[in-house]
């Protein structure tokens, strides 16, 4: 059994900079990368709005630069997962690792991530980062003046939905059903929009194209099948936190977020912090999550010096 200050679980951004900040505080913090080492950004091909890379960057090489700056101030990468945890209220927390090590430590900060509600049809997989998304911000401005489309009914998809037009130009919004799960003054905005057009009763059966996105095979409750030129879909479903690793432990929201203190990233219990998009319902962007991350490790600090 290893014992030692801070344990980071989660190496995409949030964990990264966690990581640089804790390991620059002399906190020896052990990073454990988890099934997917880097996150969600290490399969995003170009990222253009994350600060200081005007040329834009790919997401794997920005991890692998973040973690480099990790390790230079002394923080140790675990490539393993975790297999359970037991953690306590002030007390030493325990991760056990897919290898059968145990780990312990006085603090603790879980960072791993969400995943998108992915489509989950032909050409959905083949497709991601050449004309499939899972965020408009992201990837908006790839799409100028060419028509693409929305898959959801909820608030994310209106949000998608208007933002696509400043770039777009047409977007269509794809919803099963014959009117909106989104608030009021989000379907109002969104129906209101006159590069927007809805595509009423109707379910993405296929993403076609070669080299790219070229179009969607759509069906209607009714039965009829139809082609729609676009040039790149956004998934609008939803997020997926990744923490069942913590459910029954810390507290959660309806949606499987853990719920943090108020303008800090504590928890329920003391020691243990959480940051990036496991705690985070409504931005999940790279660089929201790396300040979480930040904010995470100086609350850590903080704690284990009292």
């Amino acid at each position: 059994m290893e014992s030692g200050k801070l344990i980071i679980i989660g190496s995409g951004p949030a964990g990264l900079t966690a990581a640089i900040y804790a390991a620059r505080a002399n906190l020896n913090p052990v990073v454990i990368s988890g099934m997917l080492p880097g996150g969600l950004l290490t399969q995003t091909s170009e990222i253009e709005n994350f600060p200081g890379f005007p040329e834009a960057i790919n997401g794997f090489e920005l991890v692998s630069r973040m973690q480099q700056q990790a390790e230079r101030f002394g923080a140790v990468v675990e490539f393993e997962a975790v297999s359970s945890l037991e953690l306590s209220d002030g007390g030493v927390q325990k991760v056990t690792l897919s290898d059968g090590r145990t780990l312990e430590s006085r603090a603790l900060i879980f960072a791993t991530g969400a995943s998108p509600r992915w489509l989950g049809v032909p050409g959905d997989e083949e497709f991601r980062n050449r004309g499939v998304s899972a965020c408009a911000t992201c990837d908006g401005a790839f799409y100028r003046d060419v028509p693409v489309a929305v898959v959801g009914g909820g608030d994310s998809a209106m949000e998608e939905a208007n933002f696509l037009t400043h770039f777009a130009s047409k977007v269509y919004v794809i919803h099963r059903r014959n009117e909106l799960r989104a608030s009021k003054i989000m379907a109002e905005r969104a129906l209101a929009n006159p590069k927007i057009e809805f595509v009423w009763n109707s379910v993405v059966e296929k993403i076609n194209g070669e080299d790219a996105v070229s179009s969607l095979t759509i069906r209607n409750l009714d039965g009829s099948v139809k082609e729609l030129e676009v040039k790149a879909c956004f998934a609008a479903l939803g997020h997926i936190p990744s923490t069942s690793l913590v459910a029954g432990q810390l507290e959660l929201d309806e949606h499987g977020f853990v719920k943090v203190a108020g303008g800090t990233c504590r928890t329920n219990l003391r020691g243990v912090f959480a940051a990036g998009d496991c705690a985070d319902p409504r931005y999940r962007q790279a660089i929201t999550a790396a300040a979480s991350g930040c904010r995470a490790a100086m609350d850590a600090e903080k704690y284990l010096a009292e």
